[in-house]
Order: structure tokens, then sequence, then C-alpha cells
């Protein structure tokens, strides 16, 4: 079964972190993070009620935003170590060396996902990366563990 899911819809995203994350060595007083994304595109979201369940984000979603950060040249690639399984980490690597989805003008986002389970604890996804008025193409494998944490074993992007 193929999914694909559009990005143009608001998603519901917590608008400040828990408290347990906070740093006690920083003085109160910081001011918000501001959104990275454009005014247009930002929607207000309805606040959680307390004791309500906070829906967790797809491991599609936070897979193709952290290998998109990766091959853009945005983050390393050991920031990726962790969440690489098999041979992922080396292809990975390589990939990155090229910097594939780097582009010149507006940062690089993830426009599209889509995904087919080929099997129990198997994602097979591809992603279209927007950059300006370019689309390029990602695939990964995601797969999960016995301690029941997704990670990628297979990384592809689109020649050019």
């Amino acid at each position: 079964m193929n999914k694909v899911m559009s990005r143009t819809a608001a998603q519901p995203r917590p608008r400040h972190r828990p408290p347990t994350r906070r740093d006690s060595r920083r003085p109160g007083g910081a001011p918000p993070r501001v959104p990275s994304r454009p005014a247009a595109a930002r929607r207000e979201t309805p606040r959680a009620l307390p004791g309500a369940a906070v829906r967790q984000p797809r491991p599609t979603d936070l897979f193709a935003e952290r290998l998109l950060a990766v091959l853009s040249g945005q983050r390393p690639v050991h920031w990726m170590l962790r969440h690489t399984a098999g041979r992922a980490y080396d292809d990975l690597a390589r990939l990155a060396e090229r910097t594939p989805l780097r582009a010149l003008g507006p940062r690089p986002v993830v426009h599209d996902i889509g995904y087919y389970v080929p099997s129990e604890g198997a994602l097979e996804v591809f992603a279209r990366v927007a950059a300006g008025d370019q689309l390029r193409a990602m695939a990964f494998r995601l797969e999960r563990g016995e301690d029941l944490r997704w990670r990628c074993t297979a990384v592809e992007t689109g020649t050019r």
C-alpha cells in the first residue's frame, strides 16, 4: 500500500520544550525561538489540554528531516551514527561528501513523504525535497530493532 502525505497542511507541534529539558544555569527571560517556516505557512495550532496525549511525529518524518540536514550540509554525518545500522552509515557518509541536496538560495525542505510497508517492522520511504523551484528525490529504508527503535538501513538520492 502506497501512502503519500502532503506537507502543506499545518501539523501540530509543541510550542515549547518540556520542563525536564530546561537548563537551570540559564537565566529565565530568554526570548522565544522564531520558527523557521515562512509567515504564510505558520498557523495557530490549538493548545492541548493538560493531561491530553501529545501526538508524536512519525518516524518517516523524523528521519526525512534528519537525513535532509546531513545531505544538505547543515549537520555533520556523525549526527546520524546512532540512527543508522549496517552499511547505511557508510553510504550516508559517501553521499554527504558530495552534499547532493545542498541548494544555492533557499534552504531545502521536505515537500512530500510517502512510504511502503514491505514487512512488519520495515518501511521503505521516499521524500520529495524542494529548494526554491527545484524538486529532488531521497529514498531510505527504516527497520525497527529489538529495542523498538527505528534505524535507517539504506539511503539513496536522485542523481543530477
